[in-house]
């Protein structure tokens, strides 16, 4: 069985291994950290899966009420530890960010740790802003400098697309992206079209590429001329996330959009295929079998090979024949 936690509202789920609690959706259970157990709510009530799904956390438990009201005194204590970060900051007048606070009480070395996740354009020296922060907050402070993808992936977000932030709900590792993933799905090369809350390109280009290349790979190219079921046209346009190809008819000029199973290939490579099919292996022909009336028989005479004295015998009157020739045109 397998159950998903949030701890945060609207957050990226984490799967764990529900034992022998069946929490409901709503409820909070405990979470095993690197810091000790954490408040989480379950969003996903533990079901089962067609899956063998191994290697996930088991859940420590229903959260009782001294969890929850610790939960709740940290919540307050990264609320005051962020208004006072950003005060100290402002006053030693460093180019820093404050994206998010984590506040740690169960660790056993340290009573309290306070967590401080920033960004800024380059290094900062913050030495004399760690001894402020430590007094003014009565705690060990840690300072942890992030990047533009990691800071919308800590604050969450809106995309373009109306829904949360991918990093922010499911996306846990970020992998390249390129400009070439936004050539190959035809869209345009605007940084203010294909670029997310982060000002990077946006993750989810590397959702559809795969689909994309193997859509290219196998449909005609534009400019090609093929067949469709209303007649013959040229290629004009490809609709990847429908399967289908704009062709322009030749009778009509009009457009129309056809399957890429009916026009899988140019009608050249389709005529020179031979096939009826395009994935079908090309038709070899076959030698016409020699009828047996016209076969040499097995006791038939061969014929016997020249001497070399004949052949030398032919030559000399060959030449002679030739020079006589070459005689009597001269004497006429």
């Amino acid at each position: 069985m397998v159950m998903a936690v949030s701890f945060e509202r609207y957050g990226r789920l984490y799967y764990l291994d529900p034992g022998e609690f069946r929490p409901r959706v709503g409820d909070k259970v405990l979470v095993p950290t690197d810091d000790g157990p954490e408040v989480a709510e379950c969003v996903w009530a533990p079901q089962y899966v067609t899956e063998e799904v191994g290697g996930l956390p088991a859940c420590a438990g229903i959260a009782s009420g001294a969890d929850l009201e610790r939960d709740e005194q940290n919540r307050q204590r990264r609320a005051d530890a962020r208004v006072i970060a950003k005060r100290t900051i402002r006053q030693h007048g460093l180019p820093m960010k404050v994206v998010g606070i984590d506040f740690v009480d169960r660790r056993p070395d340290i009573d309290q740790l306070v967590i401080v996740y920033f960004s800024a354009p380059h290094r900062v020296d913050f030495r004399e802003l760690v001894r402020d922060l430590a007094r003014a907050l009565r705690a060990r402070i840690e300072l942890r400098q992030v990047g533009a993808r990691d800071e919308a992936r800590l604050q969450g977000g809106i995309g373009p697309c109306g829904r949360d932030l991918c990093c922010a709900t499911f996306l846990k590792d970020f992998e390249p992206v390129s400009v070439r993933m936004a050539k190959d799905q035809d869209l345009p090369l605007n940084p203010l079209k294909i670029s997310g809350a982060c000002g990077r390109l946006m993750c989810c280009l590397k959702y559809e590429h795969p689909l994309y290349q193997e859509f290219n790979a196998k449909a005609p190219a534009l400019g090609s001329a093929v067949e469709t079921p209303a007649g013959d046209g040229v290629v004009v346009g490809h609709n990847v996330p429908s399967d289908t190809v704009v062709v322009r008819l030749a009778a009509s000029g009009r457009r129309c959009a056809c399957s890429r199973a009916d026009v899988c290939s140019p009608r050249q490579q389709y005529e020179a295929s031979g096939t009826t099919t395009p994935d079908a292996p090309p038709v070899v022909p076959q030698e016409a079998p020699v009828p047996e009336e016209a076969a040499i028989p097995e006791e038939a005479p061969a014929v016997p090979d020249e001497t070399r004295e004949e052949r030398r015998a032919r030559k000399p009157r060959r030449r002679r024949r030739l020079h006589h020739d070459d005689e009597g045109d001269t004497h006429q």
